[in-house]
């Protein structure tokens, strides 16, 4: 989740009050959804109040309890077009460095596209999704280092990776300038 701006207030906001109204249609104590998802319940008290700046990987084990996608939680409860989510989801600690969540189709449960921003120097590292997830990255400007369970694929502007996303990952900008790639999560 972003770090620094109102944006993150509002995202928050979102979460917030979806998990908690998700929460609720289920008839679920908070005790019951920790215990569900592996969240600590301090962890969803401060979710739900929005005040606690949330992992991707702990919303996505929020989403499975849940049985939501990812998408439900972050985006606004009001939005009219469900498939175009357009927030922002994750920051870097370096300036430009960003996930914006663009929108979701049905696949088996899901696909979620991205659109990735990483400063020179930047990387995420990711945990393993869950069994039976995928990746497909596409580079469109720089030079992005993709590293899965420790082997490097370094892709230039215009290449595409596909792979199973069941183990550890990282993406990294080893370069000088931007690296801008777009994400598909196949769920």
């Amino acid at each position: 989740m972003h770090k620094n701006s109102a944006h993150r207030a509002s995202v928050l906001q979102h979460v917030s009050q979806n998990v908690r109204q998700l929460r609720a249609a289920a008839s679920l104590s908070q005790a019951a959804l920790a215990e569900r998802s592996g969240v600590s319940r301090r962890m969803l008290v401060a979710i739900e109040a929005g005040e606690k700046n949330v992992s991707l990987t702990t919303l996505d084990l929020i989403a499975e309890a849940l049985g939501v996608a990812f998408s439900t939680l972050i985006q606004a409860p009001d939005k009219r077009d469900p498939s175009r989510i357009d927030e922002l989801a994750w920051a870097g600690e370096r300036a430009g460095s960003k996930a914006v969540l663009l929108g979701t189709s049905p696949a088996r449960r899901e696909v979620e596209l991205w659109e990735w921003t990483l400063a020179p120097g930047e990387c995420y590292v990711s945990e393993a999704d869950a069994q039976g997830w995928s990746e497909q990255i596409y580079v469109a400007e720089g030079r992005l280092t993709l590293i899965i369970e420790g082997q490097v694929h370094v892709l230039g502007a215009g290449d595409f990776h596909v792979f199973p996303s069941d183990c550890t990952y990282a993406y990294r900008n080893e370069g000088d300038v931007p690296v801008r790639f777009v994400r598909n999560v196949v769920i």
